[in-house]
Order: C-alpha cells, then sequence, then structure tokens
C-alpha cells in the first residue's frame, strides 16, 4: 500500500464514549476523517449502563470544546453548565447529539476483536511502519469484517473488565460460585428489584473510592426508610485522615461532599468500617448467606449482598499484537504512569499530558481516557478531552499545538500520600466512557447536588 493511500484511510477509534466521540471531534476540526467503532447498540452505551449516577463535574466541565464546535450547526443548546448531569443526562443530552452530528462516521454494535499491523504479527520487524492497520470486527448479527486505518485510538475504557474481590488482585475462593449474591457496580436504588434486594438487608461494601463511597452513602439513605439496612464496609487499609477525600477543601465541591457523606454514613452507625481487610475467600452458609474471610484469618459476620467496588483494569486482548510499552504496575502507558501513581497523585494533581505521555514503541496509537490510565483511579474527563486534542494535533502533523497544554485541573485538596484512593474504583464509560473516578454516585434525594461520582 503506498505512502498517499495509507493516509487515505481514517483513524479508528474504539468506544463511542465521551472521550472516544471527542477524538473523532477533534480529528474532523483538523481535517482528518474518523471511524468510530461502538460495541453498544448507541453512542454512549457504557453510560446509559450507569444512567442512575450523578457526575461530581458540572456542565461546563465535561463538553469537550472541539465536541462543542461541531454540535453549533445543529442548533444543540449547552445544557447550564452550573448543574451536575447525571449519566443518562449525560447520554441524551451530549452524547447522542454529538454521535448524530458525526454521522456515518460513528458505526455502533461493531465489537472490536483484535488491532495488528497489515501483514505483521507482533514479532515481525520488517517494514513495519510502513503498513497499515488492520482491525477486526465482530458485529451484533454475529458477521465479522475487518478494515484498515492510519492510525488507532482506543478509547474503550475499563468498564467491562471489574476487578475481583481477593486482595491479591484475584477472584477469592468461592466468589464465582456466589456470583448470584455479589455487584461490582454501585446499585441504582430508584429501581424496585434492586432496592428489594438491599432493603432491610445487611451488605457489604468492598473498595475505598468514589463507588464504594457513593454505594454507602446510598445504603445509608435507605436503611434511614427500611428498616434492619446495615452497611459494612470493608477497607484493605485503615481510616486516616485522607481516607474521604478532599471534603470542604475539593475544588471539586460535589466529590469532596461524596466523601463526607460516606464518612456520615460510618459517624452515624449506619455503616460499620472494617480495616485492614483483605479478602482470601467467601464462604456460602447453610442459609445463604455469605461470610467474607481475610488474608488474617478473620471471619467476618454473615451479610445477604457483596459490593465488590475494588477497581477496574483494562482489557489488552484486543490489541495484544500491538507494540505497547505498558508499565508494569498501572498497565498505563510507561511516561505516564509516574504522573497517575494513585499513592501520590489525584484528579487535580495530574500534569496534564498528551501524545508525547501517550506514546508507543509501535507508531499512531494511543490508548486514551480511562484506558490510558489502566489500574489508576484519577481520571477526569477534562484530561481526556486534553489527550485527544493533543493526538488529533500529532496526527496532522502539528508539533507545537500537541505539545502544548490547554488544561488546568481542580485540585483534590488531598494529595500526596497513600491512602487518598486505596484501591482504584474507576471505569470509563464508553465502548465505554466514564470520567474521574468510576461511575460513583447516585442522586440521594432532593435539594441539592447530592454527593456524586463520576468525574
Amino acid at each position: 500500500m503506498s505512502e498517499n493511500t495509507a493516509a487515505a484511510l481514517p483513524v479508528v477509534v474504539i468506544g463511542a464514549g465521551p472521550i472516544g466521540l471527542a477524538a473523532a471531534a477533534h480529528l474532523v476540526e483538523r481535517g482528518i476523517e474518523p471511524l468510530v467503532l461502538e460495541a453498544g447498540p448507541a453512542a454512549g452505551s457504557t453510560v446509559r449502563d450507569w444512567s442512575h449516577v450523578r457526575l461530581f463535574s458540572t456542565w461546563a466541565e465535561v463538553v469537550d470544546p472541539a465536541a462543542e464546535k461541531l454540535l453549533a450547526p445543529t442548533g444543540w443548546v449547552k445544557p447550564d453548565g452550573a448543574t451536575y448531569p447525571t449519566g443518562a443526562d449525560w447520554a441524551e443530552h451530549y452524547l447522542r447529539p454529538l454521535a448524530d452530528a458525526l454521522g456515518e462516521r460513528v458505526r455502533c454494535g461493531a465489537r472490536v476483536t483484535g488491532v495488528s499491523r497489515t501483514g505483521r504479527d507482533r514479532v515481525v520487524d520488517a517494514d513495519r511502519d510502513q503498513q497499515p492497520f488492520t482491525v477486526h470486527i465482530e458485529y451484533a448479527d454475529g458477521a465479522g469484517d475487518r478494515l484498515f486505518a492510519r492510525a488507532v485510538i482506543d478509547a474503550s475504557g475499563t468498564w467491562s473488565t471489574p476487578s475481583p474481590l481477593g486482595g491479591d488482585g484475584l477472584q477469592a475462593l468461592g466468589e464465582k460460585a456466589a456470583a448470584d449474591k455479589i455487584s461490582y457496580r454501585v446499585p441504582n436504588l430508584k429501581d424496585p428489584s434492586v432496592r428489594a434486594r438491599y432493603a432491610g438487608r445487611r451488605t457489604a461494601v468492598v473498595g475505598s473510592g468514589a463507588s464504594a463511597f457513593t454505594a454507602l452513602a446510598a445504603l445509608a439513605a435507605l436503611a434511614k426508610e427500611e428498616p434492619g439496612t446495615h452497611s459494612v464496609w470493608i477497607l484493605r487499609r485503615g481510616i486516616s485522615g485522607s481516607t474521604f477525600g478532599g471534603g470542604e477543601a475539593d475544588q471539586l465541591p460535589a466529590r469532596g461532599a461524596l466523601g463526607l457523606a460516606a464518612k456520615a454514613a460510618v459517624d452515624d452507625g449506619l455503616a460499620d468500617a472494617v480495616t485492614g481487610f483483605r479478602t482470601q475467600a467467601v464462604e456460602t452458609t447453610e442459609d445463604g448467606r455469605l461470610v467474607l474471610m481475610g488474608e488474617d484469618g478473620r471471619r467476618l459476620d454473615p451479610v445477604d449482598e457483596v459490593i465488590g467496588l475494588t477497581g477496574f483494569r483494562p482489557d489488552l486482548s484486543f490489541v495484544d499484537e500491538l507494540r505497547l510499552a505498558l508499565d508494569e504496575r498501572l498497565q498505563a502507558p510507561v511516561d505516564l504512569a509516574p504522573l497517575i501513581d494513585p499513592n501520590v497523585h489525584s484528579c487535580g494533581t495530574v500534569y496534564p499530558h498528551g501524545a508525547g505521555e501517550l506514546s508507543h514503541p509501535e507508531t499512531d496509537v494511543y490508548l486514551v481516557g480511562m484506558k490510558s490510565y489502566g489500574r489508576a483511579p484519577t481520571f477526569l474527563a477534562m484530561t481526556g478531552y486534553e489527550q485527544v486534542r493533543s493526538i488529533a494535533a500529532a496526527l496532522a502533523g502539528d508539533q507545537e499545538a500537541a505539545e502544548r497544554v490547554e488544561l488546568t485541573l481542580p485540585e483534590t485538596g488531598v494529595c500526596g500520600g497513600a491512602g487518598l484512593f486505596d484501591e482504584p474504583d474507576t471505569a470509563q464509560a464508553g465502548h465505554g466512557g466514564g470520567c474521574c473516578a468510576a461511575p460513583a454516585t447516585l442522586q440521594i434525594g432532593a435539594g441539592a447536588p447530592a454527593p456524586s461520582g463520576g468525574c
């Protein structure tokens, strides 16, 4: 394939979530043709999975500038920038119109099953960089296809691969057998069937990030309405001054309120905290309840349900034939990993970054959005928008713009110490596309913005 022919190929973007669609908008602005492949039936499919969640960033912080320009001629009206959208709001009032504006550049029901260099597996060096990428797709009807691309931007997120309960990163013994009583998502207690699952019952919440805060706050609200409802909050570390995040010092007020709501659940006796507990096994009792057993030999009192919110991890299976340089701990690009180490950084202390930090030995391949963070939980949508702005500039040959920083992040008010995020609890919603720590909070009641998650 000639160089001119390869240059005429589209840039394939994997995932029609917030970051994937923003990538497409920036590419269009640069005169580069994108093709967005979304596994779900519609743009923002994963965001719709957590439609009940209210983000802790405002509308002003979750609309990408290039996307807004693309939407303007369509008559789209930007929501009030000071308000906090739910996942449903984000999907319906931003992602759906943005996908419509991109038109045939977005292809839904198209799951990417593999990416490689045409005619080259990961071992072969010869003329590697001169070959276009080949992208294998499986459609919703089971049919398969392949297409070619000049570059690949993977914005598929981590939502599909939640981490297990085991303190060693593996499934705890008995976890699979007890799967019908274990959830890895923040429950939507507005759904009558979900509410009935937890009302009047004893639930263990495992994890210590924004998602765990959200679940604790939601279950505490339920406990005030449904007698017998109680939570057991299981942390792998102890409780310190930074356990509940930035609180009133957080420059994202709703994010700070989320940690304070979790603290209130414990202070009010609606949740018991169990610290320093790393789950080794899950035992099912004769009456169908669950007993969690720790690596230190402790056995906790039986619970009716378990909500495991111990983080998410990237699915790298379909990019295995590409030469990626990933950090051995976080599974993030090696140049990015030191900047997002959750033992050191919060959302706002991560230095804005772009194409340079996201590059790999395989040229013109980028993992972006939550997937670029691997197992780190400190991602914000604004960070992802800056990533794809820089990458689009790099692909257009505008190196000055690619290297320029165009983002200032709000700080959490707490940073620099282990324990701010005990365990990664984030997800990208889209092939998915989420934002900052996972979709992480429910609207708990009427009135001012509830403790919220997302970003």
